[in-house]
């Protein structure tokens, strides 16, 4: 009798232990889950900066090192779709939409500035109500010159830059650029006028795949979006404004240039070698003034992402492991 109990207790202790273990098996596999869904689930949300509300797209753990990704022209934070889920395995994403462009407010231009200057602010009010303290930035057409303002105003923030066919240099502007400039020296109501087919569907369709080898890799959604927030009521006027005040950009190229020399940061140019507006010496130009620099070259246009993400994605995160934290 007394061996049965002995032997009945010895099964219970193992069914125990057993029930134990499957239970501390089932909680890892929960914390697992839960971890990968934190680090993989691409969350969409809005916060005001700067008076008004501006859409972003957020991935990753919140305490891993941040990187900020500015979009251009004339596209929003929906060109990051396919790069957010790789950077999002080891960092922090936030992807803004600037005013005017994608979910953010878009107001008339008579109630709002579109001038970089205010983009960059609200940027700023963007990282400040967010709580940025330190992070990397991925600068892409218009999203170069807001994000190098946002550089000079805050060396102390910005642990490295990726650009991706973002300028800073007068050799990276093509040919492409000749008629904005002529809307820069006389903006006269006809030359605003002449510049109204950059918004036309044709010109937005050109954008996405000029110098890409297989068109068939564009993703119709991506030009299509696109133009449609390019057509609301008024944008016409709030575009023509922002081109108008892209020369400040360029005469800020030397302030640009001064803070890589000065600062000298980790600086990662991944470039469409076949941009029909931003030309590969503006990449190669980084070099000069930052000895941090990297150039890599991808064989496509100016939507870089649209067909080489898995190798841009990759790139970066081999560049993300060498920064400060």
């Amino acid at each position: 009798m007394k061996n049965l109990i002995n032997a009945g207790i010895s099964v219970l202790a193992i069914s125990a232990m057993l029930i134990s273990g499957l239970q501390a098996n089932a909680q890892q596999t929960q914390t697992n889950k839960s971890t990968t869904m934190e680090t993989s689930a691409i969350h969409y949300n809005s916060i005001k900066a700067n008076g008004l509300n501006i859409f972003y797209r957020e991935a990753g753990k919140a305490g891993a090192p941040t990187i900020l990704l500015l979009h251009g022209y004339p596209t929003s934070s929906h060109m990051f779709r396919n790069l957010i889920p790789i950077l999002s395995t080891k960092y922090h994403v936030l992807a803004p939409d600037l005013p005017g462009f994608g979910f953010s407010d878009a107001p008339d231009h008579t109630q709002f500035q579109y001038t970089f200057d205010n983009f960059a602010k609200t940027m700023q009010a963007f990282i400040d109500a967010k709580g940025l303290k330190r992070f990397a930035i991925y600068v892409f057409d218009y999203g170069a010159p807001t994000g190098y303002r946002l550089a000079l105003a805050n060396p102390e923030k910005i642990t490295g830059i990726i650009s991706q066919n973002g300028n800073a240099y007068e050799e990276g502007l093509s040919t492409g650029w000749n008629p904005i400039q002529k809307y820069w020296q006389d903006p006269s109501a006809e030359n605003r006028a002449s510049l109204k087919q950059f918004v036309s569907k044709e010109a937005t369709l050109f954008q996405y795949v000029h110098g890409v080898s297989d068109p068939t890799l564009i993703a119709p959604e991506t030009y299509t979006m696109d133009q449609y927030f390019l057509d609301r009521p008024g944008n016409l006027d709030i575009q023509m404004d922002i081109l108008l005040d892209y020369r400040t950009n360029v005469a800020l190229y030397p302030k640009f240039q001064a803070y890589f020399r000065q600062y000298k940061p980790k600086l990662l140019a991944v470039w469409g070698s076949n941009d029909p507006f931003f030309l590969p010496a503006g990449a190669e130009a980084y070099k000069r003034d930052d000895p941090n620099a990297t150039v890599k070259f991808y064989n496509t246009g100016h939507f870089a992402l649209e067909t080489h993400s898995k190798e841009i994605g990759a790139d970066i995160l081999n560049f993300m492991q060498g920064l400060p934290k």
